[in-house]
């Protein structure tokens, strides 16, 4: 079975290290923005920073589709891999 819950730290120190750049902060929420090198394509994503606790599950579903996420499963599993 897939791992589907996660820090906020855990994923944005994922999606840091495959081009996503902070784009600011807001309270305990850190923006991350990513830019296709290939097209005008452009995603902000809003990660929960606020502790070490781990992300509720619609929470999480909602940073997937926000990276563009097909398979909500498989972003999980990559996330885990990359942790």
């Amino acid at each position: 079975m897939v791992r589907t819950t996660f820090s906020g730290r855990e994923i944005a120190k994922v999606l840091r290290n495959h081009g996503y750049r902070k784009a600011g902060r807001t309270g305990s929420h850190l923006q991350l923005r990513w830019e296709s090198p290939d097209t005008d394509e452009v995603r902000t994503i809003t990660v929960p920073m606020k502790s070490e606790d781990e992300i509720p599950i619609g929470t999480m579903r909602s940073i997937a589709d926000q990276c563009g996420a097909d398979d909500f499963e498989k972003w999980c599993e990559w996330i885990a891999e990359n942790c």
